[in-house]
């Protein structure tokens, strides 16, 4: 179960609360489901009791009782718990991450991303190039190595439809007209990025990009400038990454190791893709399944349900990262995500050897945990293809 389909779940559970007359209230238009603020507290939880208990005149705790009685023993959903004043908690079933794992691998491309649906996989991935690890470095501007969002295309519209600021433009020399030079680059990089994300999104776009952005902090270089200088898919990486108030640390040369957040991110996605061809030589495929309780050679030291299951939530909720970053017209949302999401997956990788060992035949959960690790590549790749960034096969 998604949050998403764990959110439709709990609305329909407030709806029949009130239709049955146990509350009285407006039904929400939606519930936000998010994954709990610490370890122990289940797999997702909500306040919409809180929400609810000002309007419905009742305690919280009181509002969320009638919740959880409804919710308890849905599909998919193993336990729910009240918590502090009133947040409901939930615990998944153990067919939970299977599901998902199986959702993530049938979408593919459209994992997160509307704009994609009917996409083949090989399609989508010719959207974006593949950049070998020593093409990362420094090199003059291609540009035709990503598809440029028109302006007209740009960006969404909302209820809200008060304007903001208008960022400055950037020619094609990387001068900008009304600012100091290379003021508009984050803008361009931006802009473009919140136009893949909000179609992703399934948000309306009309308008150009600059009338719609949050005020950007200006960076000191133009666009050709800093890609000449650390590569296409560092400069995107350094521009997106922050939030739109905070200023643009550019750094002297792009590093290829792990402390660079960027390069782990698209590490992660080419170690899920060499885990599928080291697999294919070994004579198996991926095939989502059980992953719990079941040991393998090679596993470590930390190899606990906890490690599953916070890659499991950020799989999970990448449609959600996706749609936030659309609404607040934030790309630095997903760059974020894709940092957690290769995190988590490193730390599950170490716990769980996903490959059988030595003469270790191969079992079930290596199937079971190829599928994951296919499913996490899915993920980083449909977020780095936002973006604007390739995801590598090789690195």
């Amino acid at each position: 179960m998604t949050p998403a389909e764990l959110s439709r779940t709990v609305l329909r559970s407030v709806r029949g609360a009130v239709e049955e007359r146990e509350l009285s209230v407006a039904v929400p238009a939606r519930i936000v489901v998010e994954p709990p603020p610490r370890p122990g507290c289940g797999d997702l939880a909500s306040n919409v009791a809180l929400q609810l208990a000002g309007p419905a005149g009742r305690p919280a705790r009181e509002v969320a009782e009638i919740l959880r009685k409804r919710l308890a023993g849905s599909p998919g959903i193993a336990r729910v718990e009240i918590a502090g004043p009133g947040f409901l908690n939930f615990t998944l079933g153990d067919g939970a991450l299977t599901a998902l794992v199986r959702q993530v691998l049938s979408q593919g491309p459209a994992y997160g991303d509307r704009s994609a649906e009917g996409l083949s996989t090989v399609r989508a991935a010719e959207t974006l190039p593949t950049v070998p690890a020593a093409q990362a470095l420094p090199t003059e501007p291609d540009a035709t190595a990503f598809p440029t969002v028109r302006a007209a295309q740009a960006l969404p519209t909302e209820s809200d439809t008060r304007p903001f600021p208008t960022g400055p433009r950037e020619s094609a020399a990387g001068q900008v007209d009304g600012a100091r030079p290379g003021s508009g680059a984050r803008a361009v990089v931006v802009g473009e990025a919140v136009a893949r994300i909000a179609a992703a999104a399934g948000r309306s776009v009309a308008g150009t990009f600059e009338g719609a952005l949050p005020p950007l902090v200006p960076v000191a270089y133009d666009l050709a400038t800093l890609t000449a200088r650390l590569g296409r898919d560092e400069a995107r990486w350094v521009l997106l990454r922050p939030a739109a108030h905070d200023p643009v640390r550019v750094p002297e040369r792009p590093v290829q190791r792990e402390g660079n957040p960027r390069f782990r991110v698209q590490y992660a996605h080419a170690r899920t893709r060499a885990l599928l061809r080291n697999a294919d030589d070994l004579g198996f495929g991926p095939e989502p399944g059980d992953l719990g309780g079941a040991a393998a050679a090679g596993d470590g030291p930390r190899a606990d349900g906890a490690v599953v299951q916070a890659l499991h939530t950020l799989l999970a909720t990448f449609p959600s990262a996706v749609e936030a970053a659309a609404r607040l017209r934030a790309p630095d949302r997903v760059v974020r995500h894709l940092e957690a999401t290769a995190d988590a997956f490193f730390r599950w990788h170490d716990a769980f050897a996903p490959l059988p060992v030595g003469e270790q035949k191969p079992l079930a959960v290596h199937r079971a945990r190829l599928a994951l690790a296919e499913a996490t590549g899915t993920v980083l790749a449909n977020g780095l293809r936002l973006l604007g960034i390739s995801a590598p096969e090789h690195l």
